[in-house]
C-alpha cells in the first residue's frame, strides 16, 4: 500500500470535485472527526447541512423521526399564546407540549381554545370530560374524582386543562395536548390533554381532559390563556407523522 502525505488537498479548479476511491471501493478515513458542512449520501441526496456553528438545516425527513417540532414560543407575563399557522393537513396529529406555566394570578386556570378562521375569532362549540387525581403536601387529603364543574357540555367556553394554579415563584403547570385530524371537513375534531400542576393550596393535581370540537370545519388555530391574568412559560407545537 502506498501512502500519500499532504497538509492540504485541493481540486484543480474550485468547481471540480475530489473523488476518493472508485465505484465498489471501500474508503476509510482514520480520524477523530470529519468536518464538513453538507453531508450527502451516495446518490447525492442531502442528509443535512450545518452553518458551521452546529445549527442544522435541510435535514432529510428520514432522519427526523415521527415527531416534528413545528414552532415554539417562550413568553413572560403574556395574556395569550396563539398558534395561527402550521395547523393544516400536513399531519394527522398535532401535539402541544407546555412547561413552566406560571400564573400571575393566584387560583387562575390554564385554558385552551380552537378557531376555524385562523385565529380571527375563537369560541368553537365543544363537549368534554374532566377527571383528576389530587394529593396534598401535608398528606391530609388524596382523591380521584370526576369534576362536573370543569367539563364543557355543548358550549363555546374555553376548556380548562389545569385548574387553580398557584402564583408562587416555584409553582407551575406542565403537560401536553393532542389534537387529531384538525383539517377534516367530515368529522368533529377530537382532543385530549394530560397535565400536572402545583395548585394554589399546596397540592399536586394530575388532570385528564378529553372531548371534541363539535364542528366539521377545519380547526386551524389554537389559543392558550389563563382564566385571569397573564402567565409565563414555554409552549411548543409538534406534528406527528
Amino acid at each position: 500500500m502506498s501512502t500519500v502525505k499532504a497538509n492540504t488537498v485541493l481540486p484543480s479548479e474550485v468547481t471540480h470535485d475530489i473523488t476518493l476511491g472508485a465505484s465498489g471501493d471501500t474508503t476509510t478515513v482514520a480520524a477523530d472527526d470529519l468536518r464538513v458542512n453538507t453531508v450527502k449520501d451516495k446518490g447525492g441526496n442531502t442528509l443535512w447541512t450545518s452553518d458551521g456553528s452546529g445549527n442544522l438545516s435541510s435535514v432529510n425527513d428520514s432522519l427526523k423521526g415521527n415527531l416534528i417540532l413545528l414552532s415554539s414560543q417562550t413568553v413572560t407575563n403574556q395574556a395569550a399564546v396563539e398558534f395561527k399557522t402550521g395547523i393544516d393537513s400536513t399531519y394527522d396529529i398535532y401535539i402541544f407540549k407546555f412547561s413552566e406555566i406560571n400564573a400571575a394570578t393566584d387560583e387562575a386556570s390554564f385554558r385552551i381554545e380552537g378557531s376555524t378562521n385562523a385565529g380571527v375569532g375563537y369560541g368553537v362549540t365543544k363537549t368534554t370530560t374532566w377527571f383528576y387525581a389530587l394529593h396534598t403536601e401535608s398528606d391530609s387529603s388524596a382523591l380521584l374524582s370526576y369534576s362536573a364543574g370543569l367539563d364543557v357540555a355543548n358550549a363555546t367556553t374555553p376548556q380548562i386543562i389545569a385548574s387553580t394554579l398557584g402564583d408562587d415563584a416555584d409553582a407551575c403547570a406542565v403537560g401536553e395536548l393532542h389534537l387529531f385530524n384538525p383539517s377534516s371537513t367530515t368529522y368533529v375534531k377530537h382532543f385530549y390533554s394530560t397535565t400536572n400542576n402545583y395548585r394554589s393550596d399546596d397540592e399536586t393535581q394530575e388532570a385528564f381532559i378529553s372531548g371534541y370540537f363539535d364542528t366539521t370545519s377545519a380547526i386551524n388555530a389554537v389559543q392558550f390563556t389563563m382564566s385571569s391574568g397573564n402567565f409565563d412559560g414555554t409552549i411548543s407545537m409538534y406534528g406527528l407523522l
